[in-house]
């Protein structure tokens, strides 16, 4: 067993130093510019400080289970890896945005063979594990329990609402910081220093209030900071000089940033519901997935697309509801990544049905006549009438039950006196409201059969219009609703 693992950790040295050439040629500067030791780790002192608990567990071996939590750019991704180079345990990824459960027993299996055959650890870094809905969370619960895996999971979420209470008891949360200004500038300056893996070869200079802005500007994220500064060298040139204003202009021209609590946020989530409502299946599914990409709560999403059913398609399609609320529910009991199928089917379902903003229209439209008439009496027809007094007081007299006619509808007032004659809704062109519309003739063509005073005035013949039968009414007052 021993050959096969010396064996095992010569190819883990080749195959290290070949990422390593690949990473010098083409990959990004913020990957090339990883820390390969705890000590050129910058930041997050409070955990990895020498004497710290952490960083002692690390440097003897004997971490745990655990759960980074910190907003992007804070070197959880690079953490997790140095926890495995360190304590000399196979590091495997996996994204909760792109995998699901099935390749988490793959993943187990392996390790446990790794262990049986190498006798090496195995860490599982699950990036994003807050995507997982519950049951998917629940798989990590045997392997962490018996040690198979050491799971270290990265979220920007909060985890004692993110993460199910069993497998947050069976874990340890460490709270990583954004960096903080010198951080960054050590970061930069490093960077341009750096001719292995770096910008040293460029001899590119740097004015000292250019690193203090873009480390000021980058909001204590260092992926981003080394990726604003590869922008702004690609732009001044090898000899070049950083400035103020080469940063400002990398920032503009080329950091694609999904913020989802700033600015962008919103933009992002206005693409998408003006794409539905622009009946554009390909912008909306464009904006969809950057969100998706970006880290968005998919509830985020999925509440835009429920607003944007009733708001701007309404009851030219009355499925469009029921569907959104229908892949809502779909993406609760798959989580990620499945989920993201009724999601998918939602938004092109959304962008290409008949739209009518009618609906919302009569919505405001009722709310300002409310507003202006807040004291409109309910007319005595249509008041409910449980007692013998209110009877007398006129109370319910003269309301017709519609179910008394044939047609299951009689021509009467329903609006307070200074409203009579509004229209709130009109139904649009499109959809079934154009069954509303035909309908809605119908009844006013009836309605003009109706003299003024027989409006509201007699119910049919055979019917009494004092029962309780009749109307739906309680001697309790709790039933007069028909």
């Amino acid at each position: 067993m021993g050959a096969k693992r010396s064996r095992t950790k010569a190819q883990d040295t080749l195959f290290a130093a070949a990422r390593r050439e690949r990473e010098a040629s083409g990959a990004p500067l913020a990957a090339r510019m990883r820390p390969r030791t705890l000590d050129e780790y910058v930041g997050q002192q409070h955990l990895l400080a020498p004497g710290r608990p952490l960083r002692e567990a690390i440097e003897q071996g004997r971490v745990g289970s655990m759960i980074f939590w910190g907003p992007p750019g804070t070197g959880k991704t690079t953490l997790a890896r140095l926890i495995a180079n360190t304590t000399d345990r196979a590091f495997v990824p996996f994204s909760a945005v792109t995998e699901g459960v099935p390749r988490v027993r793959e993943i187990v299996a392996e390790a446990a063979e790794r262990w049986d055959t190498e006798g090496r650890g195995t860490i599982l870094f699950v990036d994003e594990i807050h995507r997982f809905n519950r049951g998917q969370q629940d798989a990590f619960l045997p392997h962490v329990e018996s040690g198979t895996v050491t799971l270290v999971g990265a979220t920007t979420e909060n985890p004692s609402f993110e993460i199910v209470g069993a497998l947050l008891s069976r874990t340890r949360v460490f709270v990583l910081e954004p960096l903080s200004t010198d951080d960054l500038e050590l970061l930069v300056r490093r960077a341009l220093t750096d001719a292995e893996r770096g910008l040293g070869t460029q001899g590119i200079t740097a004015d000292d209030a250019a690193i203090a802005l873009l480390a000021r500007l980058v909001d204590g994220d260092a992926r981003r900071a080394l990726t604003v500064l590869e922008a702004a060298a690609e732009a001044i040139g090898t000899g070049g000089r950083l400035t103020a204003t080469a940063v400002q202009e990398a920032l503009q021209r080329r950091v694609p940033r999904y913020d989802k609590t700033g600015e962008e946020h919103f933009n992002v989530l206005s693409a998408y519901h003006k794409s539905l409502r622009g009946s554009d299946p390909q912008g909306a599914l464009y904006w969809m997935a950057r969100m998706i990409e970006g880290g968005e709560d998919p509830m985020t999403i999925f509440r835009r697309a429920i607003a944007m059913a009733s708001e701007d398609i309404g009851l030219a399609d009355p499925e469009a509801l029921k569907l959104a609320i229908a892949a809502r529910d779909a993406y609760h009991m798959l989580g990620a990544p499945e989920g993201y199928l009724p999601l998918s089917q939602l938004t092109i379902y959304l962008a290409t049905a008949p739209k009518s903003n009618r609906s919302y229209m009569a919505l405001h439209a009722a709310l300002e006549a409310a507003q202006q008439t807040p004291a409109a009496p309910v007319p005595l027809h249509i008041r409910n009438a449980p007692t013998t007094l209110m009877k007398e007081l006129g109370y319910h007299e003269g309301y017709q039950y519609a179910h008394a006619s044939p047609e299951a509808y009689i021509p009467q007032e329903y609006l307070p006196e200074e409203l009579r004659g509004t229209a709130f809704y009109e139904p649009g062109p499109f959809g079934y409201e154009r069954e509303i519309a035909k309908r809605l003739a119908w009844w006013e063509e009836r309605r003009r059969r109706v003299s003024p005073a027989d409006d509201a005035a007699r119910p049919p013949e055979g019917t009494d219009r004092s029962s309780d039968d009749a109307t739906g009414d309680s001697a309790t007052g709790g039933g007069g609703d028909h």
